[in-house]
């Protein structure tokens, strides 16, 4: 039986770039990619922070090193630059893979700097 978790989030980041006449997708930093372990073309779930709204692109790359997160196509009209995004990619596993499942999650700062990663998510008290 396979399951389907989260492989990486991308949390709190901030939109650079909203492209509508661009062909589609979401451009991410590629050092960024790199680290969190999105491959480029991998289906991604963004949650605009700011509006509420939740779509599904896929990433590519780009510069490295620029903190770039643009938004492109058709979904340059969910988000503008400024808005706060998670983005998730997923991933199905099977039982013997979930033994040492964990998600990478990496946190920005308002420049889309990292500020830390983890491979869970903090409990927070009532």
């Amino acid at each position: 039986m396979q399951t389907t978790m989260l492989k990486a989030k991308l949390h709190r980041a901030t939109v650079t770039h909203s492209e509508l006449g661009y062909e589609g997708s979401c451009a991410i930093d590629g050092k960024i990619l790199d680290f969190s372990g999105i491959r480029e073309y991998e289906q991604i779930q963004i949650y605009n922070i700011n509006t509420g709204g939740r779509f599904t692109t896929y990433a590519i790359r780009a510069e490295e090193g620029t903190g770039i997160f643009s938004v492109n196509g058709a979904a340059a009209r969910l988000a503008c630059a400024g808005d706060l995004l998670i983005i998730c990619a997923f991933a199905s596993y099977d039982q013997d893979e979930l033994k040492n499942y964990k998600p990478t999650l990496v946190y920005f700062d308002e420049q889309n700097e990292v500020t830390h990663s983890s491979h869970s998510i903090p409990v927070q008290a009532a």
